[in-house]
């Protein structure tokens, strides 16, 4: 269920915050069927689950975090989703050099 979510996320070019071990895994699986799968995603953490650094490591994914957490229920993303939030209220709301009257002198 989750690799057939992710195939049609990306398929409607959704941002897809991948979580920890198990999530990854079925990315892989997703990534298998269609490569461009990954260009949506962001990893939000490093788990402190066996082989999560492996699946990483041949998605050529760096997370935004590494806590090694076990924790499960989705803990990584939760900690994670706050940071994606702020850069998107950056990219959207911060002021340019130009339209804040910066000098580039």
């Amino acid at each position: 269920m989750m690799t057939g979510a992710y195939l049609e996320a990306a398929r409607l070019k959704m941002i897809i915050l991948v979580d920890g071990f198990i999530t990854t895994a079925a990315l892989l699986l997703a990534h298998c069927l269609d490569q461009q799968v990954k260009d949506c995603c962001i990893f939000s953490h490093t788990s402190g689950e066996n082989g999560h650094v492996k699946m990483l490591e041949y998605l050529d994914a760096e997370p935004l975090l590494n806590l090694h957490m076990r924790l499960g229920e989705g803990t990584g993303a939760a900690m994670a989703y706050p940071l994606v939030q702020s850069a998107v209220h950056f990219l959207r709301e911060m002021a340019s050099f130009e339209s804040a009257g910066v000098s580039r002198e």
